[in-house]
């Protein structure tokens, strides 16, 4: 079965409000290089629609953006995305597909049917998805900086510990540090 990895954009105090961070050519190219190793993305509603509205039209070339930018939109465009919403049920975003029935089965299922792994990049749904115990891998690229202010990382708490293996940690040359975790046996 496929690796589901939760990669997400984080402060030091545990920030993951999308308007936080550094959004340079690096961090795009960081994220592009996650999404290219991965099979699919995962997203619940909220984040969706938050992409939904700006990355199509830096793929048309509607939005100018810089390369790193660019490229990131194209693949996005590309990239089989799936969403989890009990609130909406069209998608009409380039291979965007509705997550339906039990959340387990439908992220076994999709894990699955999904070689290359799937990418989760919504916080919330992150949180539920960890609850039921499916998530097998963390990317979190960690800013150097404190936000002061939510939405924080598992603001919903979990019922129990979660001890992680460190795998890697890399810094970027804008302050920033990629790190990557595996649930420890």
């Amino acid at each position: 079965m496929a690796l589901l990895t939760f990669s997400i954009n984080v402060t030091l105090d545990g920030c993951v409000d999308h308007q936080e961070g550094i959004a340079d050519d690096e961090t795009h190219a960081y994220f592009t290089r996650l999404m290219d190793e991965g099979g699919a993305m995962l997203w619940g509603r909220t984040t969706y629609e938050m992409m939904e509205s700006y990355w199509p039209a830096v793929a048309r070339g509607d939005q100018d953006a810089p390369p790193a930018m660019r490229e990131w939109a194209l693949k996005l465009e590309a990239k089989p995305k799936y969403v989890v919403s009990s609130t909406r049920s069209d998608f009409p975003w380039t291979n965007s597909h509705h997550v339906v029935g039990d959340l387990r089965t439908a992220v076994q299922d999709l894990k699955e049917a999904t070689p290359g792994g799937v990418l989760v990049g919504s916080g919330k749904l992150a949180t539920e998805l960890d609850r039921l115990d499916l998530i097998d891998e963390y990317k979190f690229l960690v800013h150097p900086m404190i936000a002061g202010h939510g939405p924080t990382l598992y603001q919903g708490g979990l019922p129990r510990t979660r001890r992680l293996d460190l795998i890697s940690a890399e810094p970027l040359s804008n302050g920033a540090v990629a790190m990557h975790y595996r649930r420890a046996e």
